[in-house]
């Protein structure tokens, strides 16, 4: 395994500690799990090839007095359809880690905020970060968000969210435009409409997912301009445990969808109409402690 590709496991395992550390203090609740999902129709920009990828992931979401924490890193294995480098034919290697907090002002003021359909208000703040070891972009994204939530009455949950993004990102790929940027880049704020859901269908079946509407960021690292982007990635999950003798939603499978178009803010006019958009299905496991 190349030697910057290490680096990836242990960054993101730390990050994923410090906020899971953080989210668990004082809580009224928590679930923590660990998961794995496959699919062999992920797309990357400029790369005319479907890519398989395996997905290992550690989960974490809590509520407390005043609020709730959420925290997902994704650990991404690419096959050699996105390779590492241009010197090896292994797959590229990525690490991404999203953090939120939603602070409810209702609970913060001591009774809650309906109106309608909806049973809570609040505000959300968090970021992502990113790296990727690959042969055409390499990124360093870094992403600050904040904005007003919605908590919508619904069986499960929905919130959504409006939240402004203050995005940047240092690539270094091997092939120009890319290879003659220089330091960190930072595009334009731009808004973001998130939804995010958990909708029990039955006794051990749920649709989960989140959807976000991200608005142009305006021109790129290289002058080129950014198209609004949409990902959409749902999921049909089966508690396939308590058929075994385990405790409720401990042991889950299913199956998972994501539609991804202008991927980063790539478009079909900027990547020649080659790898902007992502139709891919999925298979998932998840084990919850």
């Amino acid at each position: 395994m190349h030697h910057s590709k290490v680096r990836l496991l242990p960054f993101g395992l730390a990050a994923a500690a410090l906020a899971i550390s953080a989210g668990a203090h004082a809580a009224d609740w928590s679930d923590t799990s660990i998961s794995w999902r496959y699919g062999t129709r992920f797309a990357e920009p400029f790369n005319p090839q479907h890519v398989k990828k395996h997905i290992f992931a550690l989960t974490h979401a809590s509520g407390y007095k005043y609020g709730s924490n959420f925290v997902n890193v994704d650990l991404l294995q690419s096959d050699d359809t996105d390779p590492g480098s241009l010197t090896q034919t292994d797959g590229a290697q990525e690490a991404y880690v999203v953090y939120r907090h939603t602070l409810d002002f209702g609970k913060l003021r001591g009774s809650d905020i309906k109106f309608g359909k909806v049973r809570g208000a609040g505000a959300t703040i968090g970021f992502d970060w990113n790296t990727k070891n690959d042969v055409g972009y390499n990124s360093r994204k870094r992403m600050l968000v904040a904005g007003p939530t919605l908590m919508w009455d619904v069986p499960g949950f929905l919130n959504t969210s409006i939240l402004a993004m203050h995005e940047s990102n240092a690539p270094s790929g091997a092939f120009p435009p890319i290879s003659g940027v220089k330091g960190r880049y930072t595009y334009d704020v731009h808004p973001m409409l998130n939804a995010v859901w958990g909708i029990p269908l039955g006794e051990r079946v749920s649709f989960e997912g989140y959807l976000n509407w991200i608005a142009s960021k305006g021109k790129d690292e290289v002058g080129r301009d950014t198209g609004v982007e949409t990902n959409i990635d749902m999921q049909i999950m089966y508690d396939i445990g308590t058929t075994m003798g385990y405790a409720k939603n401990k042991f889950r499978v299913g199956i998972e969808y994501q539609y991804w178009r202008n991927k980063f803010g790539n478009t079909g006019a900027t990547t020649g109409g080659v790898g902007h958009i992502a139709r891919t299905p999925m298979v998932r496991a998840e084990y919850h402690f």
